[in-house]
């Protein structure tokens, strides 16, 4: 268990470092977490330590909720005074996600469409 929290601490070492040293403009544990999936794709499997260590992560993470809901409740009266705007931001927000993933599974289809034609 020690060994696999060891490599998850590692990566996020060496994501930390990256954004400073090399990428500021991308936060570290983004860094990291793309180092261990390169890492991963790269052994061909999850080393067993490793996969323990996830499964017992996922199994509590419901625990990471807690300190969100008790700053949602903290700061509950500044939350209902710009509900118009968290609103019209989360509208927003969702409606350029579905046009951007739209967009990108249209080049990405035309692209296999056009290798298939070009078989």
């Amino acid at each position: 268990m020690i060994n696999g929290l060891l490599q998850l601490l590692v990566f996020q070492v060496l994501g930390e470092l990256a954004s400073k040293m090399l990428l500021p403009s991308i936060p570290g544990p983004v860094i990291g977490l793309v180092l261990l999936l390169g890492s991963l794709i790269a052994l061909g499997s999850i080393p067993p330590r490793l996969e323990q260590v996830a499964q017992t992560i996922v199994q509590h993470l419901g625990l990471l909720f807690i300190p969100t809901s008790a700053g949602i409740i903290m700061f509950l009266p500044m939350l209902r005074e710009n509900l118009g705007a968290i609103v019209v931001a989360l509208l927003i927000s969702v409606a350029a996600s579905i046009a951007v993933t739209g967009l990108v599974l249209k080049w990405l289809a035309g692209e296999r469409a056009d290798d298939e034609h070009a078989t």
